[in-house]
């Protein structure tokens, strides 16, 4: 069936209208191509059909540098241009809040920048083994992946050695509806300005599919014919059970238990402690970028509460800057690594609160001049969004990698007497659609 893509998706795909009027999503597609496609019709939507042949191509069109640009749902955008992809992720912005944009901040190194990956161990029925990243729009298939350019250049030999492992070492891939199996994921972790790496080893919690000490060690062995002895190495358990919440327990393979990276920031260098389990920017040196186009609207020797604290690298960075800052996290392991960060960083007008965000709030009797806000995808919780309302900070710095739900959250924020200053998205993830977006609210 021939195509005309149309527009984009929110996922990144390319849109275009069956003969009927319903709209078929083609990953890897680019607004203006002319496409033919194999569909297969669906009960519910979206409509999802598959490239067979590019029959004109967009002008924003080029060629992709990754061999699996075509299958892989990583990168939905490698075949557009990056000017192309930087218009189009400024006009989400504008979009989502109905009102003008600072210009995009690009990316100077808009490939081989994250500093983390999760790779995907499967397994079919006939025993073929997988290890890679999601098929676009056919989740959860994996490919078996060889190359990937948004990473550090070591990930794909370290996949090709851990694939080798795999094959001799006995193993399955864990399998989720049966809960059999063993291998669930490969997190790959390298610090940019630092240079050390981390590997963890992804298993399920059931004991009957735990590893032997023998295949750990064959493990181990693989990992360092690539990278050598100077790597950080965990198993990570993942266990789940129906009416449970999901737990997660790690031991130490080899190596430290923990890397160090720094971010080089206009107001000085931040060392910064990264667990197995620490949240930290993706992207190191657009990162960098992103926290000093923030905090260059904190005044000096102000209140500061950081929401959403994580590892507090944040909230340390606003420290030499502000005259206090109270960061609050609801992982404990966060806090304390925030905690020997801010020892590590000589920060000691930092205070770490562990907790529930929007419980904590209501706990303290302070009103801060600025409120960092940088919540999850899906936004501030109602208690949080509530008690924010209540505290009412002259100022409000709202970091969201999703413009939908921080433009909602943000229209409640106005309606209590904010003004929404400026908006400046910041291009974390090249030839991806996610964005993130750092707006400016006061009173």
């Amino acid at each position: 069936m021939q195509i005309s893509v149309k527009k984009f998706s929110t996922k990144g795909y390319g849109v275009g209208c069956l003969p009927d009027g319903k709209e078929v999503e083609i990953p890897h597609t680019v607004p203006g191509d002319e496409v033919f496609i194999d569909w297969k019709k669906k009960r519910h939507p979206p409509q999802k059909g598959r490239v067979l042949d590019i029959l004109t191509p967009s002008p924003e069109r080029i060629p992709a540098r990754c061999a699996h640009a075509t299958v892989c749902g990583g990168c939905c955008w490698q075949q557009m241009s990056y000017e192309a992809q930087l218009q189009e992720k400024e006009t989400r912005v504008r979009k989502a809040f109905q009102q003008p944009v600072d210009p995009i901040i690009p990316c100077k190194h808009p490939f081989g920048y994250r500093n983390k990956m999760e790779f995907s161990f499967s397994q079919n029925r006939g025993g073929a083994r997988y290890l890679g990243l999601m098929i676009a729009a056919a989740e959860p298939y994996v490919f078996n992946l060889t190359e990937c350019h948004l990473g550090a250049s070591w990930y794909s030999a370290l996949i090709q050695a851990v694939r080798t492992w795999w094959e001799s070492s006995g193993l399955d891939a864990y399998h989720p509806p049966l809960d059999t199996g063993t291998l669930r994921y490969l997190t790959l972790r390298h610090a940019m300005h630092t240079q050390q790496k981390m590997v963890i080893l992804n298993i399920s919690g059931r004991p009957e599919f735990a590893p032997t000490r023998s295949q750990l060690d064959s493990f181990v062995a693989a990992v360092q014919s690539v990278l050598g002895p100077e790597v950080s190495l965990f198993l990570r358990i993942h266990q789940t059970k129906k009416g449970i919440p999901t737990q997660f327990y790690e031991m130490l393979l080899h190596g430290p238990d923990h890397i160090m990276e720094e971010l080089h920031l206009q107001t000085g260098k931040l060392l910064v402690k990264i667990s197995p389990a620490s949240f930290f920017q993706p992207n190191t040196f657009q990162a960098e970028v992103l926290y000093d186009t923030a905090l260059a609207a904190i005044a000096p020797g102000s209140l500061v509460y950081d929401l959403y604290s994580g590892t507090g690298t944040l909230g340390l960075a606003a420290a030499s800057i502000a005259a206090r800052v109270i960061g609050i996290e609801l992982s404990p392991e966060a806090v304390l690594d925030a905690e020997e960060n801010a020892k590590r960083n000589h920060r000691t007008n930092v205070q770490f609160l562990q907790g529930d965000v929007g419980a904590l709030l209501a706990t303290l009797n302070h009103t801060p001049d600025t409120v960092i806000v940088d919540p999850p995808r899906c936004g501030l919780d109602p208690p949080a969004l509530h008690h924010l309302k209540t505290l009412l900070p002259r100022q409000v710095l709202y970091i969201s990698c999703n413009p939908l739900t921080q433009a909602a959250n943000i229209r409640e924020l106005q309606a209590v007497g904010y003004r929404l200053t400026r908006l400046q998205p910041v291009d974390q993830f090249p030839h991806t659609h996610h964005i993130e977006n750092i707006a400016f609210l006061v009173r």
